[in-house]
């Protein structure tokens, strides 16, 4: 089941919503959870089992790391043994088969592996359970003595399949004592109406523009294709990702919950450092605090400082992706990094705002080519396309076509992925606090219907982070 279904919005979530509301305050994890199991059983009867079992191991393990470390002892082995766990457990379903093929690969073997299909959602459930038991075990948060309320932290359904990564301790609090109330229900229906909007007619259309582009043989692809391509999945992708983070943080408004924001108008970037600040902020953030700064971050020195970069980077390359080309797209954006941090960014301060957003849009395009098409040869067919070495030519009528069908969505586009909206809405607000309420309103109504009514004839609607 996904947020912008027609199930979903006019089902699931109504009755959700009732059962929650109706049911008094002490029960109401008793609703989320149950519901949560049931929005992933949907899609993933089987892998439910996989969540409760990490559920159950993470939730002992927390046990015995908050009892270990009061007593001052025996506490490492058992971080030691949830990591191994938890890892074990995301390795085994989302890089065993790329192992076995690159073992293939190099040795001439032919070993297969299970075949088993990737859970959804696995790379997330997994990072959170991660974060819980490192802030045990540092003793920045005790451990959730109620499973429900444990159970709850891991399955929450609005933010289970794709995020934003919620870090334990930025939610335990609300876990056992939230305060819902009609004005942040109403900011969580508004929020989440936004994001279905991102999702449903903005990424959707641009998707199918990529998906036209993308299906052309590589050798016609002229070059104004292959831009007005790459460029529409840059923005799908945005918009699908933010859109999907827009509905989590306005679903869990709708339940009593604040989730942190996800992305901030990555693409008004200045530099690939503050590119990385803006676009999924929770998985940056985590690796940082919980691989960055504990190799030592920048604290022993450049070497090491760009060491501690590239290792982090190949890790988020492969949390995107079992695939060569999601390692390739890792280091790519460290050594983009490695070298901002060497004079890059003294160079990019000296010199105008439009070079430096040329800058970031240009590397951003290049990297997700890597992202996107996971056949290396692909990758660099369509590298050749960009720069006119495909033998394709500049145009053709169909690239022609292609930018007189979509030149209109692409520009609503990229407005759209700037703070202007925003900021009109920020002076309405302070202008005229019933003003805005009603055009919000209003609004929200409009994007509901058009995105309804889209959805009736979809039949493309996928979100993009669900496989990784």
């Amino acid at each position: 089941m996904v947020f912008s279904s027609l199930i979903f919005l006019f089902l699931f979530l109504p009755a959700v919503l009732l059962s929650y509301y109706i049911t008094p305050r002490r029960y109401r994890n008793v609703i989320l959870f149950a519901a949560s199991l049931f929005f992933y059983a949907w899609g993933e009867p089987v892998y439910i089992l996989l969540m409760l079992f990490s559920t159950a191991v993470n939730y002992t393990l927390g046990m015995f790391l908050d009892g270990r470390r009061v007593k001052g002892h025996g506490a490492r082995p058992v971080l030691w043994a949830a990591v191994l766990i938890n890892v074990g457990l995301l390795c085994f379903f989302k890089y065993s088969a790329f192992l076995l093929q690159t073992v293939n690969g190099l040795l001439g073997t032919s070993l297969t592996g299970p075949g088993l299909k990737l859970p959804i959602g696995i790379s997330f459930y997994t990072f959170q359970a991660l974060s819980y038991i490192i802030d045990v075990y540092r003793g920045e948060v005790p451990a959730q003595r109620s499973f429900l309320a444990f159970g709850t932290y891991i399955a929450l359904f609005p933010q289970l399949i794709a995020g934003p990564i919620v870090r334990y301790r930025t939610i335990a609090g609300q876990l056992v004592g939230r305060a819902e109330g009609l004005e942040s229900f109403g900011e969580g229906v508004r929020r989440f109406v936004a994001g279905l909007g991102k999702k449903v007619l903005l990424a959707n259309n641009l998707g199918l523009l990529w998906q036209q582009v993308q299906q052309t043989p590589p050798s016609e692809v002229t070059v104004l294709a292959a831009w007005l391509g790459i460029i529409a999945f840059a923005l799908q992708l945005y918009f699908d990702f933010s859109g999907y983070s827009d509905m989590a943080i306005g679903l869990g408004k709708m339940f009593g919950f604040t989730f942190p924001e996800n992305f901030h108008y990555p693409y008004i970037s200045r530099s690939i450092t503050e590119f990385w600040r803006r676009w999924h902020i929770s998985l940056g953030s985590w690796f940082r605090d919980y691989v960055y700064i504990p190799l030592g971050g920048s604290r022993q020195g450049k070497p090491a400082l760009y060491r501690n970069l590239l290792a982090v980077w190949l890790l988020t390359g492969l949390w995107h992706g079992a695939g060569w080309n999601f390692v390739l797209w890792g280091l790519y954006h460290g050594l983009i990094l490695v070298m901002e941090k060497a004079f890059l960014l003294k160079w990019l301060r000296r010199t105008s705002r439009f070079t430096c957003h040329v800058y970031v849009l240009l590397l951003v395009l290049l990297g997700w080519v890597l992202f996107v098409l996971d056949s290396l040869p692909a990758g660099m067919q369509y590298f050749q396309a960009l720069f006119g070495l495909s033998g394709a030519g500049l145009y053709d009528r169909e690239a022609l076509y292609y930018l007189y069908t979509h030149a209109l969505l692409i520009a609503i586009a990229l407005f759209a992925a700037t703070p202007f909206i925003n900021k009109v809405k920020q002076k309405l607000l302070m202008s005229s606090a019933a003003l805005y309420y009603a055009a919000a309103t209003l609004s929200c109504l409009a994007v509901l219907l058009l995105s309804t009514a889209y959805l009736v004839d979809a039949t493309y609607n996928p979100f993009l982070y669900f496989r990784f």
